[in-house]
């Protein structure tokens, strides 16, 4: 259910964004950035500003992402989950695309019905003494509860367009989008349930000798303001939890 292919995650990201596939190859990715994507991520404001106020046309870069940890010494961004350049990727996503509403393009000359689906792609984090990042996505179909995973995959499948079609119609949903939301919450909790708790047994068992290494160090030591902090500081980088947020989503209308 995770989008664990981050080499395929960030090749939809840039398809999305019109951007062309320059070359994607044994986990080495090549775009060439229209001018809003170089704007967005290439941090050349004031070459824009330029060649705006000049009246010009601007050449947009190429941007090449690395997603193979044995590539990584090769030319180009070594991204991965926790860099600063996916970092900026998601960020861009959350400030400019949280939510959108899209239809199913459809050439027909019969009324069809198109239905509502909820899609929410939400991160999963894990912390602890390793540190983990999972997308998921989810699909809810609003009329008879269907749940359909990697549902951004799935609509990489259907040509998706701002307006319906003509001689289309939409079903109005029966699920509410904050009981569907909270549906798709119970499934990434049951996710969460399933997934291996070594990582949190290990974390744990770093934490306590961290402690008691700190604990044997100031044996002989009243209760300080130091030792607390220290204390805090332990506890923050080994302690396990998991923290979940929406990136992005929005409400697709899709044929039956």
């Amino acid at each position: 259910m995770a989008i664990t292919n981050l080499n395929h995650f960030l090749q939809d990201y840039f398809i999305a964004h019109n951007c062309e596939i320059m070359d994607n190859t044994d986990g080495i990715l090549t775009v060439q950035l229209t001018e809003e994507m170089d704007l967005a991520l290439m941090n050349r404001p004031f070459y824009w500003h330029y060649i705006n106020k000049m009246g010009n046309a601007g050449q947009p870069l190429q941007l090449t992402l690395i997603t193979n940890p044995d590539k990584r010494a090769e030319k180009g961004d070594w991204i991965h989950f926790g860099s600063p350049r996916l970092q900026q990727i998601m960020n861009h996503l959350q400030e400019y695309e949280r939510y959108t509403k899209l239809f199913q393009t459809i050439d027909t000359r019969t009324n069809t019905p198109l239905y509502p689906w909820l899609v929410i792609n939400m991160k999963i984090s894990f912390r602890g003494k390793q540190k983990k990042d999972d997308i998921l996505s989810i699909g809810l179909q609003l009329v008879n509860g269907k749940m359909r995973l990697d549902m951004m995959r799935y609509l990489e499948t259907i040509p998706l367009q701002s307006t319906i079609s003509d001689y289309c119609f939409t079903i109005s949903p029966l699920i509410k989008i904050k009981s569907g939301f909270s549906r798709i919450e119970s499934l990434v909790l049951n996710y969460l349930e399933d997934q291996p708790k070594d990582w949190a047994k290990e974390s744990l068992l770093a934490l306590n000798e961290e402690l008691d290494t700190l604990n044997h160090f100031y044996e002989e030591l009243e209760e300080n303001e130091q030792m607390e902090k220290e204390r805090n500081e332990i506890k923050e980088r080994y302690e396990p939890n998991i923290t979940f947020h929406v990136i992005n989503g929005g409400i697709f209308y899709l044929s039956e």
